[in-house]
């Protein structure tokens, strides 16, 4: 009997405020319907455990509790909030995924507030409610000690990514590149036996002219996420708002990177790293990812344009 032939299927579709794909390499006798609906369905899974969009998502239910009560959270958030809390602990608390209301107090996120710059008493207000330090567990129930609220957007998207692949696997599928608003992950080869390979995405103002060579990376079994500014800001009083903000101040990172890429084994942690590297900026950025051996490129803003600046295991992934 002849093996099916075998053909590269590109699924798409809509998630978490963005869009999903998935090119994946199938017999062309496959049941791409199937497949399509299970992707979605692994989506809106993370969706309805995750999201501070969805009012009746268990994280948005957690948020809204009453102080001092026990609140059980599915493996898969519970998965999530760990990982956070471990990156927050790495990076010295540049990352927090209990940042939420410091984010909706500068304009940005489900609860935004109106845009423009807090008064120092609701910034300081603010803060006391936020620290991923009074993250509690008792097996697998979470404690809410009253007005903490958590805020996964920095890494269930990855998260999210990591879910439809270990799907897929589990549906036989033995190559595959997943990508959700940007954060993606490839594993397997093309039907041509090469590795998927991407495109490093750019900083807003990389073009043509700018001296930074385009990067493209061969995902073996890899994942990768770019954190950046291009969509999430806004002018106040002449001031730059960036949606990086940084939990240690509880204000907007001031000059943010312009786009800072990392690569990672799983795209819950590229996703997370990305964000608290742009947070710790270039210089300290740089120093934490090459002590941790993280695989980073900072674009850094100019005069000349981006100017590019990679840990050494982001080199070693270059070709």
């Amino acid at each position: 009997m002849t093996a099916s032939r075998l053909d590269t299927a590109r699924l798409g579709g809509t998630t978490m405020g963005t869009t999903w794909s998935a090119s994946l390499v199938v017999p062309g006798t496959r049941d791409l319907h199937a497949l399509h609906a299970g992707i979605q369905s692994r989506l809106d899974c993370v969706v309805a455990q995750m999201s501070t969009w969805e009012t009746g998502s268990d994280v948005s239910r957690f948020n809204r509790a009453a102080a001092d009560t026990w609140h059980r959270m599915p493996p898969q958030t519970r998965t999530v909030v760990d990982c956070a809390c471990d990156i927050a602990r790495a990076s010295d608390g540049a990352f927090d995924p209990t940042i939420g209301p410091l984010v909706a107090l500068w304009g940005f996120g489900a609860h935004a507030a109106p845009r423009g710059r807090p008064d120092d008493r609701a910034l300081a207000a603010t803060r006391a409610r936020c620290g991923w330090q009074q993250v509690q567990w008792n097996d697998d129930a979470l404690l809410q000690p009253g007005g903490l609220e958590l805020d996964l957007s920095a890494i269930a998207k990855g998260f999210g990514v990591d879910e439809v692949v270990r799907w897929l696997r589990t549906q036989g599928i033995e190559a595959a590149l997943v990508e959700v608003g940007g954060e993606l992950h490839g594993y397997g080869s093309k039907p041509d036996r090469t590795p998927w390979r991407v495109l490093v995405e750019s900083a807003p103002d990389e073009d043509a002219t700018t001296p930074t060579p385009p990067r493209v990376l061969a995902l073996r079994d890899q994942a990768v996420a770019t954190s950046g500014d291009r969509w999430h800001q806004y002018q106040h009083d002449g001031e730059h708002i960036s949606h990086s903000v940084d939990p240690r101040s509880g204000r907007p990172v001031r000059r943010a990177t312009a786009a800072v890429t990392v690569v990672a084994p799983t795209a819950m942690l590229a996703d997370a790293w990305a964000t608290a590297l742009t947070v710790l900026g270039v210089d300290a950025g740089l120093a934490l990812a090459t002590r941790l051996r993280l695989a980073a490129r900072f674009l850094e803003r100019s005069a000349d344009g981006p100017r590019e600046q990679l840990s050494p295991a982001f080199e070693a992934l270059l070709p």
